[in-house]
C-alpha cells in the first residue's frame, strides 16, 4: 500500500520533489519537498485508491471506531468519503471555535465517550493533529488514533505524537516515496540521500550544495 500510494501522489503531483530548486516554508526553512494532498480530490483514479485505503486502514487498525473526524480543512473531504465507504458518522474539527451562532469548534454530532478516529492529510511536526485530538478529548470523545495520508517521518512529529499518547497510521511516508521516486526517475539516488538528510534536520541547510 505504501508504494501504491506513493506512486499515486507522485503521478498527480500531490507531492513535489524539487531539491534543485527548494521550496520555502512559512517558517523560512528551505525544503526539497512540497505536499498538497488536496490534489487527490481532483484525480478520480487517485481518489478511489486513497479513500479506499483510508477506509481499509480504519477498519483494520481501529475496528471499534464509531465516528470519523476530519481535520480542518484538508482532512474534511477525506473523512467524509471514507466515512461514506464505511457507513459511519463523520464530522470535523475547526482550527478555532466559530465567533457566531453556536460557537462550535466541533461540527457534527459527537456523543460523550464516542470512539473517534481522526483523519488527517499530512503529518509533519504533528502540532495541528494533536490540537484536534485534544479538542476532541476535551469534548469527551475517546480518540483511538489518527489515519493520515502521508507523513514526513520527522522526529519532532514522532516525539510529539508519542508524548500526547496518539497513535498514527499513515498510508505512505517519505522513505517509501523517495525510493519510488528513484525507481520512477523523478530523482537520483544522490538526491534521495539529501532529501532524507533534510528530513533528519530541517533547519540545517547543508543538504543544499
Amino acid at each position: 500500500m505504501e508504494k501504491t500510494i506513493a506512486k499515486q501522489l507522485l503521478s498527480i503531483k500531490a507531492v513535489f520533489l524539487r531539491p534543485e530548486e527548494p521550496f520555502t516554508w512559512a517558517s523560512g526553512i528551505k525544503s526539497p519537498i512540497y505536499c498538497d494532498n488536496r490534489l487527490i480530490l481532483t484525480s478520480p483514479e487517485a481518489r478511489v485508491v486513497v479513500e479506499q485505503s483510508i477506509a481499509d486502514t480504519v477498519k483494520a487498525k481501529f475496528p471499534e471506531a464509531e465516528v470519523l473526524m476530519g481535520t480542518s480543512t484538508a482532512g474534511i473531504a477525506h473523512a467524509a468519503i471514507a466515512a461514506h465507504i464505511l457507513g459511519m458518522p463523520m464530522g470535523y474539527v475547526r482550527g478555532e471555535a466559530k465567533s457566531h451562532g453556536r460557537n462550535n469548534r466541533i461540527e457534527g454530532r459527537l456523543e460523550p465517550g464516542a470512539k473517534v478516529v481522526v483523519i488527517e492529510d499530512l503529518i509533519s511536526t504533528g502540532g495541528s493533529a494533536i490540537d484536534v485530538v485534544e479538542a476532541l478529548r476535551e469534548a469527551g470523545a475517546e480518540v483511538l488514533g489518527i489515519v493520515s495520508i502521508f507523513t514526513y517521518g520527522m522526529q519532532k512529529g514522532i516525539d510529539r505524537l508519542a508524548a500526547a499518547g496518539v497513535v498514527n497510521y499513515s498510508l505512505s511516508n517519505l522513505d517509501t516515496l523517495v525510493d519510488v521516486a528513484v525507481e520512477m526517475g523523478y530523482i537520483t539516488a544522490g538526491w534521495k540521500e539529501r532529501i532524507l538528510q533534510f528530513r533528519s534536520n530541517p533547519s540545517d541547510e547543508s543538504w543544499i550544495r
